[in-house]
């Protein structure tokens, strides 16, 4: 996979979707709790914040869910403390996937992390097993019809974006961490609306797999994983072709 999930874009029906929109509040409330704890609740001096509330709003999460959130993290209102932890382990096909939890309790999710990869063939690694196989960056994903390729990047780059990817029907920019916040204000700034952005780990390589059991059993576990409540983001580093993609949907 290449920058954003590739299987976020798998189409699905409008019940599925709706359903999960619980599990993605939840996610995001979890984020911003851990956010607001760390860096206080200001999110203009709090970038982590900032771009969880992002997130948030791309949800149409209420106001006063992410108000509430905010104050529990900062102690404000009583909420449950969450530790953060990343399980990194290899997929069918010797896939590297890393795993970013929030838990509020640890044996719990290793257990279903761990299921869920010995259930699909892989298995669960040490720390640090694949996490070199990937590069911490600043996401922006944005609709190409919503500006061109030229003008994007211009904006883009003087902002202090590194560079610009053109995959199917969407531009990705990308970032150093520290300046994904203030490429996004100066794309806000311009009128240019993003599909998603976020922080999120770019792999360094990535393998096309063509076999459609792996395939199969690669996005099943993908999508274990995400649907667990424990889960915030899954990171791997494969493609599947689009012929496979719709051999196995």
């Amino acid at each position: 996979m290449s920058g954003h999930s590739k299987w976020a874009n798998i189409k699905r029906r409008k019940g599925a979707v709706d359903a999960k929109r619980g599990k993605i509040f939840t996610k995001i409330i979890k984020e911003i709790m851990v956010a607001a704890r760390l860096g206080g609740g200001d999110i203009n001096g709090n970038s982590r914040l900032r771009s969880a509330v992002m997130a948030a709003k791309d949800e149409n999460m209420p106001k006063d869910n992410i108000e509430r959130a905010i104050k529990k993290g900062t102690g404000d209102l009583d909420g449950v403390s969450y530790e953060e932890i990343v399980y990194e382990g290899y997929g069918p096909g010797g896939v590297a996937v890393m795993v970013e939890c929030m838990t509020d309790n640890r044996v719990r999710t290793v257990a279903d992390v761990r299921h869920f990869f010995s259930k699909s063939g892989g298995n669960l690694g040490e720390s640090n097993c694949v996490s070199w196989m990937f590069d911490k960056k600043g996401s922006i994903v944005i609709d190409s019809a919503a500006i061109s390729e030229d003008n994007l990047m211009e904006i883009a780059i003087e902002a202090g974006a590194e560079d610009v990817v053109t995959e199917d029907n969407t531009f990705q920019v990308l970032t150093a961490p520290d300046d994904f916040t203030a490429v996004c204000e100066a794309l806000e700034a311009k009128g240019v609306k993003h599909v998603e952005a976020g922080i999120t780990m770019i792999p360094k390589n990535v393998a096309e797999v063509n076999d459609e059991k792996v395939a199969s059993q690669l996005m099943k576990l993908i999508e274990n994983l995400e649907d667990n409540d424990d889960v915030q983001k899954v990171h791997a580093n494969f493609d599947i072709p689009d012929a496979i993609m719709e051999a196995i949907s």
